[in-house]
Formats: C-alpha cells, sequence, structure tokens
C-alpha cells in the first residue's frame, strides 16, 4: 500500500493519523448515513436531479467504503507489525 492512498483515504473520511478502528468505524457510519443514495436523492423533486443525486450518493458510498476498507487493511497491518 503506497503513502499517498492511504493519505487520501484518510482525506476522503475525513481522519487524520493516528486514527484507531473506533473513530473509523464511527465515520464510515456518519457518513454512509449523510451520502445514502436514497436519502441524498430525496433533497430534490425535479427527477433528473434526482438520478444525478442519486448516482452521485451512490458513487460516494462506494469510495467510502473502499477508503474504508483500504485503512482497515493499513490498521491490521500495523498491529501485525507491532
Amino acid at each position: 500500500m503506497h503513502q499517498d492512498e492511504l493519505e487520501k483515504a484518510l482525506a476522503l473520511l475525513s481522519l487524520q493519523l493516528p486514527v484507531n478502528r473506533e473513530q473509523l468505524e464511527q465515520t464510515r457510519r456518519d457518513l454512509l448515513a449523510t451520502w445514502h443514495p436514497h436519502r441524498y436523492a430525496n433533497l430534490t423533486n425535479n427527477p433528473k436531479r434526482y438520478m444525478q443525486m442519486y448516482k452521485k450518493g451512490e458513487s460516494m458510498t462506494k469510495e467510502i467504503q473502499k477508503a474504508y476498507e483500504l485503512v482497515v487493511r493499513w490498521l491490521d497491518s500495523q498491529k501485525n507489525e507491532g
């Protein structure tokens, strides 16, 4: 894992090192609740805008999940080294 990947993941999650598993879990839950496609899309009545916002919400939830998984792998690797 490259340091820049970790930094991007942490930035997406609005976290900084040192980070622990509890912080990571809470941040992930908060962000997924914020960006949930249905919740995010319900901010408009315009069908075209709805789909744009729904897709943005879907995209963000995937990015959040990828960032979360990357940081989990990094935390696990740190635990194994220490």
